[in-house]
């Protein structure tokens, strides 16, 4: 094996006495100023969710008061979610990744050469999530039983909350319904036929989804051996137990109206509500938050696409010379390494497997030799 140049050794960053003043005219990213913005952008999002929902339940003429606990649940999520967002791209790797992401995004160079790159990478990474088949079948199955509950169940349970769907009866109690979007009439339909049965019960087809794919992920974590040494109650086991108490208990409310005549339905009611609430109110602080960040990575899909496309040669690995990447890429991920205070970013430049090999090496000349 040829032994790699002197000069590629890693070495130890040298300890800072104070942190570096900003020099490209940005306030200081202390954790106080980014908590402040964090609370700012938290409060705009929720104000903007509530003037929303005012203005789509039209004026609140539309707004179910008995549905009021899961709209409040909503604006702290918004607010959650935009709190914690904005912490994320605080710190440089993520505001570095937002930055590109949204520079391909708004390219209109990049649309002009790629204009199906955008669809393509949203139906890959965010729809059909093909990187997770790579790595189980089982897997990926689940995780999309899962991802398509969870949207449906969003894409009903929300509007309905906000009070911007309504559906209504000339004569009281059906069978003819009518869907209204923020009181102008979208669709009309009959209750007893299979496009009434479906409007209907769209909450429990999602829910059938959801316990299926979260089942399948709790069994995983209670048998296989690299689930377990790894997870965490709260964060990995909690989630999947939440979601399967929202179907469930949403399942039983049908079960109940249907052939109970109502029995029990206030205090499953009350369980499902509780759920619900507990469980909007969790996902911007635990691991449901990685659905906020998955655009991110779309964009950063995007932007490794469009630099390819261009007729640059890509950077070839500093010790073998196999192509690694574009330029373009390789020095983001640089200055990157930069922005973190991380004094190897010539790394970047070298192939996986030769930073293995200096990994090794360093480790025969400057650790085990001292144990001789």
């Amino acid at each position: 094996m040829t032994e790699p140049p002197q000069t590629a050794e890693p070495t130890a960053p040298e300890p800072e006495a104070a942190p570096a003043p900003a020099v490209d005219g940005r306030a200081s990213q202390t954790p106080a100023a980014v908590r402040r913005r964090a609370v700012l952008a938290g409060a705009a999002v929720s104000a903007l969710l509530i003037l929303a929902i005012v203005l789509g339940s039209r004026l609140l003429r539309d707004f179910d008061s008995a549905l009021l606990p899961y709209a409040v649940a909503t604006v702290f999520l918004a607010f959650g979610v935009a709190y914690r967002y904005t912490v994320w791209i605080s710190a440089p790797g993520a505001r570095r990744l937002f930055r590109q992401g949204w520079r391909s995004f708004f390219s209109v160079d990049n649309f002009r050469k790629a204009p199906t790159a955008l669809p393509k990478m949203i139906a890959t990474y965010l729809g059909f999530q093909k990187f997770l088949g790579a790595r189980s079948h089982a897997r990926w199955a689940a995780h999309q039983l899962l991802f398509w509950g969870c949207v449906l169940a969003a894409l009903i349970t929300f509007p309905l909350t906000w009070g911007w769907f309504t559906f209504t009866s000339s004569t009281g109690d059906g069978p003819g319904y009518e869907m209204r979007i923020w009181g102008f009439k979208v669709l009309g339909f009959d209750s007893l036929n299979i496009l009434g049965w479906l409007m209907f019960h769209g909450l429990d087809i999602a829910a059938v989804l959801v316990i299926a794919g979260a089942s399948y992920f709790l069994w995983r974590r209670m048998k296989d051996r690299a689930a377990i040494t790894g997870q965490r109650f709260a964060y990995d086991l909690i989630p999947l137990i939440a979601l399967i108490v929202i179907s469930v208990t949403g399942l039983l409310l049908t079960f109940s109206s249907i052939f109970l005549h109502g029995g029990g339905y206030e205090f499953l009611a009350i369980l499902h509500m509780v759920s619900v609430v507990f469980t909007l109110i969790y996902i911007p602080f635990g691991k449901f938050f990685h659905i906020v960040q998955r655009p991110a990575a779309v964009g950063m899909q995007l932007f490794k696409y469009t630099s390819r496309r261009k007729d640059e040669e890509l950077r070839t690995c500093r010790r073998c010379h196999e192509p690694i990447d574009t330029p373009d890429y390789v020095e983001n991920l640089r200055g990157t390494m930069k922005d973190l205070k991380l004094d190897f970013d010539e790394w970047a430049e070298y192939c996986p497997r030769c930073k293995r090999v200096l990994r090794g090496n360093a480790y025969l000349t400057h650790v085990k030799k001292g144990f001789k």
